[in-house]
């Protein structure tokens, strides 16, 4: 661990803390201090609720003044079920004000804080709608592009312009602690191991297939939790990104629909209707995407012998397609005023193809033997898949005392044909492989959670969860004969394997508070068992084991709006089916694929320590993490024969990962917002590979700059820039790569439709390089796509502009942990 890094973390937090606090005048102190400073204990509790319906009014503002001067002292927000609590008050007359968008100010005078009473209850403040005509109506403030909250950050997608005819993916590009390599695979703080869930509930989808599956126009917001409790899976090692979709807002009928067009044959449209009333909701989605991504690609492969050297070099031009079709609908209904029914289904289907000639020259140093000859390779991916999902809450008298259950149900079929064909120079096919995977796939996801509140502010959680899934993998192959020009079934490398895993859970949380400490502590225990078959051989493979996941997350926040967190948690990455793949797979005439029903799962410490700190308009976040990860999977190269390579997965050993987030959102003037976020980390990695020890070591840093312009009350620019440094593992580097987006958003029709223009890669930077080593081969790679990117996406809203005041309690499973 280097101690530059070390120094410089710790600076960073010690100095980030003294100079928000050194903007106060000189003499004076942090509000809610004695002269000697102590903390007072004056405390200001109540609730606020909308007076038709006595629905709570979460995120309601409240603002506590000085009854003699007038200066404002204090303030808070009401969280769950509308309360809210305002500590460390001097003794002294005060009165209060209630703020919730679309409702009327509510005064609360002559509020005394004493030696006799440091603790006032307002009780339940009603608040009044406002009526406005909606033709009157301008909402001028706007959601940040990236908000932090206890244990989570979350991205605003309607904020993320550049990315808004895009993917999970994009959005999820513009934040420095995610890479994104030439497949659109997500990498998060280093790593591609993470758990997606969609609106806190698993999918049967891989986690990048999930995220390339979802459109940004169907998502509210994506939440990334590093440090995720003993509530959610422990699986994942860089923790869970969670999709939050979008919800009908409005009473009557509601909906939007997008269209999308753009150079290079990109298409797309989607739509979602909403219709809701006091008893019942019901809504219906469907969307569709073609997008193709043309590119240049560059290999060299050597292999070394005793006393020569096998080299091969190509060149080519690929084209990328992804189309893919989404149809949702459910209903919600509220059974009385304690309990809630949610039904909803979901079917999907995608397709994936990549066709190009490649140009090769094959040679061996010392100059001998030089050919050349043309590469055709086609590949297409598809599949489809279904989940039916029912869930259930009970609420009973006490407020937030809850019962909730779900049954989830899902499949998804695999179909994919590999084709890879060499051609001599007159165009006759020399050799050739076919290969084809099938399978299905079937996962139920059972769970029942119960929360038991206890004295003001503490409560109690537990629950239990299943998890039970069963595919089929058929891998079949066919090599090309000369002599009879037609392809033959070679059954060596033909094989049929089923995969068993049950996961059984029990979890416990004790939330609560100490004044302005809150704490969070928990444990989860697992039972796994696994089975693998290869069907017709002698092996099989199994785990039958059991974990324990113990979490814990405190809080510290005073009245000046300073906020600081800490956790650890244990978490596990359990590897992925093709990862256990007992045999060899062709993936072209240079590239081979095995593997390895033997490894261990990784399991990862992972600790955290953040500030927060709002100063008016602008926001400074900092966060500083150590992860280490045991039983560190990589995936290794080595020569399989003469200028073929075989990649191989193996438990290398032990990672080590410090470093710290930066964020820092600023309003440099009216109109232009600019949010600058940075990572930066010091990377370890050491173990055994082939039988050989080996450690490496990296000072890896990204950054992103985003700039908003607001221009006038209908029109947006964004522009965005990012950068990753070279990156290090086992056996080789990633190289840097830089990229700058652009987007113009216009509002018309009262801002019922507007188009979005966006262009990425704007100046044609963005590039994936990668380099391999061993001692017996050198592999690398560059892959550029066309650029830049222009889209052009089309949106309608429509609505009945009729608030829902009767919305109850009902809330998304992956609700905000209370500390």
């Amino acid at each position: 661990m280097r101690i530059r890094t070390v120094l410089f973390i710790v600076l960073a937090i010690l100095l980030s803390n003294s100079t928000l606090w050194a903007q106060r005048p000189d003499g004076q102190r942090p509000s809610g201090q004695r002269p000697d400073g102590q903390p007072t204990r004056g405390v200001i509790k109540g609730r606020i609720v909308e007076s038709e319906f006595q629905v709570p009014l979460e995120y309601s503002n409240v603002v506590l003044y000085n009854a003699r001067t007038g200066e404002q002292v204090n303030g808070a927000m009401a969280v769950k079920d509308g309360l809210f609590t305002i500590k460390g008050i001097r003794p002294g007359v005060y009165y209060m004000e209630v703020k919730f968008i679309g409702y009327h100010l509510e005064t609360i005078e002559n509020i005394r804080i004493g030696a006799r009473e440091p603790e006032v209850d307002v009780g339940v403040i009603e608040l009044e709608q406002a009526m406005i005509p909606v033709d009157e109506i301008v909402v001028e403030a706007e959601k940040p592009a990236i908000e932090f909250k206890i244990d989570r950050k979350v991205i605003n997608v309607g904020k993320q312009y550049t990315a808004v005819a895009g993917t999970a993916v994009d959005v999820l590009e513009n934040v420095s602690s995610v890479t994104v390599d030439v497949e659109g695979n997500v990498s998060l703080r280093g790593s591609e191991n993470f758990t997606v869930l969609i609106d806190g509930r698993p999918t049967i989808l891989e986690p990048n297939e999930a995220l390339q599956q979802m459109r940004t126009s169907e998502i509210e917001n994506i939440e990334i939790i590093t440090n995720p409790s003993a509530k959610y899976d422990p699986d994942g090692l860089a923790g869970i990104i969670n999709i939050v979709t979008k919800k009908g807002e409005f009473s009557g009928t509601s909906g939007i629909v997008n269209v999308t067009g753009g150079l290079d044959d990109k298409y797309g449209a989607d739509f979602l209707l909403y219709y809701r009333t006091g008893g019942y909701n019901l809504y219906f989605g469907a969307d569709w995407s073609s997008y193709a991504y043309p590119g240049a690609t560059e290999t060299e492969n050597r292999t070394y012998g005793e006393t020569d050297t096998s080299i091969v070099y190509s060149d080519g031009e690929p084209r990328r397609k992804r189309e893919r079709y989404n149809i949702k609908g459910g209903v919600e209904l509220f059974l009385g005023e304690k309990d809630f029914l949610n039904f909803q289904l979901r079917v999907g289907g995608r397709s994936g193809e990549m066709d190009a000639d490649y140009d090769y020259e094959e040679w061996i140093s010392p100059p001998g033997v030089y050919s050349r000859y043309i590469s055709r390779r086609d590949r297409g991916r598809s599949g489809d898949f279904y989940s039916a999902k029912l869930d259930y809450r009970h609420t009973f008298a006490r407020k937030g005392h809850e019962l909730a259950g779900l049954i989830d149900v899902s499949r998804r079929d695999g179909d994919e044909e590999t084709s890879d064909e060499l051609l001599n120079t007159v165009g006759e096919i020399t050799s050739g492989h076919r290969s084809t995977e099938k399978g299905p796939g079937n996962r139920l996801t059972t769970k029942l959670d119960y929360t038991l509140p206890l004295r003001e502010g503490d409560k109690f959680e537990a629950g239990y969860q299943s998890r039970i899934s069963r595919s089929e993998d058929i891998t079949e192959m066919y090599e090309y004969d000369p002599v009879g020009g037609d392809y033959i079934f070679q059954p060596d490398y033909s094989n049929t394997i089923n995969y068993d895993r049950d996961i059984h859970s029990l979890y416990a949380i004790y939330l609560g508070d100490l004044g302005k400490f809150g704490y969070q502590a928990g444990v989860r225990g697992e039972y796994t068992y696994r089975f693998i078959e290869l069907v017709g051989g002698d092996e099989t493979f199994t785990i039958d084991r059991g974990d324990v996941f113990p979490t814990f997350h405190a809080s510290y926040e005073d009245s000046s709006g300073n906020q600081l967190m800490a956790s650890y948690t244990r978490r596990i990455e359990r590897s992925r089916s093709w990862y256990l793949e007992p045999f060899i797979t062709w993936v072209d005439a240079y590239n081979v694929r095995q593997g390895n029903p033997d490894l261990e799962p990784e399991y990862i410490d992972s600790y955290e320590l953040g500030y927060q700190r709002s100063i008016g308009s602008s926001m400074f976040a900092v966060e500083g993490y150590y992860r280490v990860t045991h039983n560190k999977v990589e995936r290794v190269r080595s020569v399989y024969e003469d200028n073929v390579m075989l990649q191989t997965i193996e438990n290398v050993g032990t990672d080590y990962m410090l470093g710290t987030e930066l964020t820092l959102t600023i309003d440099a003037i009216r109109w232009w917002n600019i949010n600058i976020m940075g990572n930066i980390y010091d990377y370890r990695i050491e173990g055994t590979l082939y039988n050989e020890p080996f450690e490496r070591t990296s000072f890896d840093w990204s950054s992103r700059l985003n700039n908003t312009f607001k221009i006038g009350k209908s029109t947006r620019i964004q522009i965005n820039g990012m950068y990753n440094s070279e990156r290090v593992s086992s056996q080789g580097t990633i190289s840097d790569n830089f990229m700058v987006n652009a987007a113009v958003k216009q509002d018309f029709m009262k801002r019922k439709l507007s188009a979005t223009l966006q262009v990425r890669d704007l100046f044609a930077t963005g590039k994936h390089e990668y380099l391999f080593e061993g001692p017996d081969f050198y592999s690398k790679s560059l892959f550029t796509h066309d650029a830049p990117i222009v889209m052009l996406t089309v949106t309608y809203n429509f609505n009945n502009y009729k608030p829902d005041r009767k919305r109850n309690g009902a809330r998304e499973e992956f609700e905000e942990e209370e500390f």
